[in-house]
């Protein structure tokens, strides 16, 4: 238990909601600086492990895949003394295997190193395909549900490459997205080069962020090199996008060709996370920053806001979140959804708190208090 018991107090606060999700079990994996934490909701009551796996290995990545007939957890750790790897379990996190070899290793001629995975992505449309993105920026392809990744050189090689300029947190691929339409057309995001795209499978990219705003730019509205935050898709259209900027919020209809700022009505634009809901369309949310140069909840209030018009209009969500200045960073892999019904809403923040909703964010507990600070979290149905 983390802080208080966490079982003890989640029991409680969500017995109302047991009738609504069932039995449907409910797994939450949450990334922190010193290591990963898994929770399991089964009914209405939260169930934390009791100790964290990958001690004192910051966790920049983790992904849910449950497209087989058990569902694979997978997880991109840092060591401080072995340096990053990616690990996988097939038993909701009770045990974990890391390959013999690198899983993730850059090829002797590109002249780069791995630092850290910052993505893993099962793909939408290919039973058996894993995307990682990493710093450097790379997109490495996997065909083993993540077990051994390949380099995708034509990204790696773009003629672009040479002129992306690393954010301030580092040069990182940090957003995957693939389409259930179409396994060959892929999109990513990287800080701060902008969101590329391909439709031919990676054999070629372009970049797609026009009207995408680079403010610390001569040029504001260059081709490429937008420092992107965070990219998510609309559950209903998967032509439409949602892009969190580092200031300026941002919905694109043809899959980012053309981007529209949508961030009218939010209270600060800066931030990092956007995630979509799984089922409802026109739906997002995003975790408002006050500014690039005082990175604290905006107007220092805990907030999560959501659109249901495809950034027409925004509303904040606040109900059970804490009321009194609040100081938690949500990082841009740190707010989430799963694919329950009604859907759960997550996330976790540098306070090391993590928030969970049972009802698309209308109302809100908190699960966990006094954990290192949180990098990412993800959840799915896993039963």
């Amino acid at each position: 238990m983390l802080g208080c018991k966490l079982a003890d107090v989640c029991d409680k606060d969500v017995e109302d909601t047991a009738e609504v999700v069932g039995m449907t079990e409910v797994l939450l994996a949450v990334g922190t600086r010193k290591g990963l934490f898994i929770g399991r909701r089964r009914g209405g009551s939260w169930e934390f492990d009791e100790t964290p796996y990958f001690n004192a290995q910051a966790i920049y990545s983790v992904a849910v895949d449950t497209r087989g007939e058990r569902p694979r957890l997978l997880t991109g750790g840092d060591s401080a003394h072995w340096g990053p790897s990616v690990f996988h379990s097939d038993d909701l996190g009770r045990t974990w295997t890391e390959p013999a070899a690198p899983a993730v290793k850059f090829p002797k001629d590109t002249q780069a190193s791995l630092e850290r995975v910052w993505q893993l992505h099962p793909a939408a449309a290919e039973p058996d395909v894993v995307y990682a993105g990493t710093e450097p920026a790379a997109l490495y392809r996997s065909e083993n549900r993540g077990e051994s990744f390949e380099l995708v050189r034509p990204l790696w090689e773009h003629p672009t490459r040479s002129k992306w300029v690393p954010g301030g947190g580092g040069e990182g691929l940090h957003t995957v997205l693939t389409d259930t339409r179409d396994p060959r057309s892929v999109t990513v995001a990287v800080s701060t080069a902008g969101v590329f795209r391909t439709s031919d499978g990676g054999e070629s990219w372009t970049p797609a962020n026009s009207g995408v705003s680079a403010v610390f730019l001569p040029d504001p509205n260059p081709e490429f090199g937008q420092c992107v935050h965070k990219v998510a898709r609309d559950a209903a259209d998967p032509d439409r996008l949602y892009l969190q900027n580092h200031w300026g919020v941002y919905r694109s209809d043809d899959r980012g060709g053309q981007w529209k700022d949508i961030g009218a009505g939010l209270p600060s634009t800066f931030g990092f996370a956007v995630a979509a809901h799984p089922a409802r369309g026109n739906t997002a949310y995003v975790f408002p920053i006050n500014a690039d140069a005082d990175r604290v909840p905006a107007d220092r209030r805990c907030r999560v806001f959501r659109t249901s018009d495809a950034g027409e209009s925004w509303e904040p969500l606040t109900a059970g979140l804490p009321q009194e200045d609040h100081y938690g960073t949500v990082l841009r892999d740190a707010l989430c959804t799963d694919d329950a019904d009604p859907a759960g809403v997550y996330f976790g923040n540098r306070n090391g708190e993590v928030f969970a909703s049972a009802d698309d964010g209308d109302s809100w507990r908190q699960l966990a208090s006094h954990l290192p600070d949180v990098l990412c979290v993800r959840a799915a149905v896993v039963g």
